[in-house]
C-alpha cells in the first residue's frame, strides 16, 4: 500500500470510483464520505452506503466506515478494500 500512499488525487475523483469488496466481489458502491485526520491532514477511512433494506423501501441501515488501511488498491474507476464486516453482514441478512 505504500504506492497509495504517496500518490496524490482529488476527493472529487474518489467519489467517482466504484467500491469493490475483495473478500466477497461483492459491489459496496460508491464513496459518500471521507474521514480526515484534521491534525496530520491525512485521509483515515472511506464512507460507504449500507445495505438496503427490504426492496429499498424502508431506507439503507447505518453507512459502513472502511479504514484506510484496508484499502487494497485504488484503481483508475475502482478501489478495492478488505471489508470482512460488511461481507458477514450480508451473510447473516440471507
Amino acid at each position: 500500500m505504500d504506492n497509495i500512499r504517496n500518490v496524490g488525487f482529488c476527493v472529487s475523483d474518489l467519489k467517482l470510483k466504484e467500491v469493490i469488496n475483495v473478500i466477497d466481489g461483492k459491489r459496496l458502491g460508491a464513496i459518500t464520505d471521507i474521514e480526515i485526520d484534521v491534525e496530520s491532514g491525512r485521509l483515515t477511512a472511506i464512507v460507504v452506503p449500507g445495505n438496503s433494506r427490504f426492496l429499498g423501501l424502508f431506507g439503507r441501515n447505518e453507512d459502513v466506515i472502511i479504514p484506510w488501511e484496508k484499502i487494497n488498491k485504488i484503481g483508475f474507476d475502482v478501489i478495492l478494500v478488505e471489508a470482512a464486516a460488511y461481507a458477514e453482514v450480508k451473510q447473516l441478512e440471507k
